[in-house]
């Protein structure tokens, strides 16, 4: 087996993180292809794991494997997949596991690279790992043993694809081709899902708990920015004490989806969905005296990349700057990251600049994460992505 050596100055090792870097590399013994199963070893020979190599990436060697009698054998991958399904089962309501769950969450359940959600008879499946493609065949083969699924969507992102250099492989994988809208029900409101042309993995269900939590928080008029498919809107109207909701979407296809979804749910009356930028829409507030008792903030990852930190940093500043000079005294605003790059401290600090700026003192009611099918790893605090505090100003 090729071995990769890892430099002297490599501290990861001994944390079990699954990423190994081009620059913490010294060499390697041979020229494996994207692919290929590896050897990766410390500057003092001792044995770190088995991982994937990837020479298109930065990320050049994905390790899945610390046990160096466990090598990414057949056995070792569909092991892996029944013990992330077996996890779901044990800990989450068999109703909702079936109806719409995350069953593989990547490095959380040591499948880097890899996120399958389930719809109702339906998988999606979004790779973002090109050494882990040639693997796919046995991975989506275990996971449709144990979930009998009609059939597996994948879908890549975009800008993955160019940082693992990827080709474009979405399309049909495995069964049937999933219908054009899959309902989903939650906290007792059906929503549709769009596995094929929807965002990311078709529904954010990590904001699920959430979505419901807030609602307790939320009253008066509220305003759903970035609400994609009005879930935390609708609840607040089903749930909370919200009179009247404006949710406003930059995507087009969201805008058809969240009013489909509030006239679907018999609350058109009362929530208005809007086609705009967040931005301009909380600039446009601000300058004609609008208030909001309630705001939601639930913008896509601004930060994907450290070399976007510093611009994504601000954006974060900028929206939620601008939401509290539109929110009611003693309002709640619910802001949300889902960038695995911006720690909590590093979110917190954002608020509270932004909030010294707009002159409010911020309180947090409740610090929240993802739901518990969104498992974190301690190994690898990128998996730490979602925060979403629930604020009051």
């Amino acid at each position: 087996m090729i071995r990769v050596v890892t430099s002297r100055q490599f501290s990861r090792g001994a944390s079990r993180h699954p990423w190994l870097f081009d620059s913490a590399i010294d060499r390697v013994e041979g020229q494996p292809q994207v692919g290929d199963e590896v050897l990766v070893v410390g500057a003092n020979e001792k044995f770190l794991g088995y991982g994937l190599y990837n020479s298109s990436s930065r990320i050049r060697v994905r390790i899945y494997s610390w046990n160096e009698d466990q090598p990414l054998a057949e056995d070792f991958w569909r092991s892996r997949v029944r013990m992330a399904c077996d996890l779901r089962r044990k800990f989450m309501p068999t109703p909702t596991v079936m109806n719409g769950s995350r069953l593989i969450s990547s490095e959380a359940d040591f499948l880097s690279g890899l996120t399958v959600d389930r719809y109702g008879d339906w998988l999606l499946a979004q790779l973002g790992s090109h050494a882990l493609q040639s693997r796919m065949e046995l991975l989506v083969d275990e996971l449709m043993r144990q979930t009998q699924a009609s059939g597996c969507w994948l879908r890549t992102e975009k800008g993955i694809r160019q940082a693992e250099g990827m080709p474009l492989i979405d399309g049909l994988f495995r069964g049937e081709t999933p219908p054009a809208f899959i309902p989903v029900e939650e906290h007792g409101l059906v929503y549709h899902v769009d596995l094929v042309d929807g965002q990311k993995t078709g529904f954010y269900l990590d904001q699920r708990e959430n979505r419901f939590r807030a609602a307790q928080f939320a009253s008066g008029n509220m305003l759903d920015l970035c609400c994609y498919s009005a879930g935390f809107g609708m609840n607040a109207l089903r749930h909370g004490e919200v009179t009247h909701v404006i949710g406003v979407d930059t995507s087009k296809i969201a805008v058809e989806n969240a009013t489909a979804n509030v006239t679907r749910n018999g609350l058109a009356d009362r929530y208005e969905v809007r086609h705009g930028d967040a931005f301009e829409v909380l600039t446009e507030f601000r300058n004609q005296g609008v208030r909001f008792q309630t705001i939601v903030l639930d913008p896509p990852k601004l930060v994907k990349s450290r070399s976007t930190m510093d611009s994504g940093l601000k954006g974060y500043h900028s929206l939620n700057r601008l939401a509290l000079d539109v929110l009611e005294p003693q309002g709640t605003l619910v802001t949300c990251s889902c960038s695995g790059l911006v720690t909590h401290d590093l979110f917190q600090q954002v608020l509270r600049e932004a909030a010294w700026q707009a002159r409010r003192e911020l309180k947090i009611l409740e610090a929240r994460g993802p739901s518990p099918d969104h498992p974190q790893s301690l190994q690898c605090p990128e998996s730490n992505y979602l925060k979403c505090y629930i604020t009051t100003a």
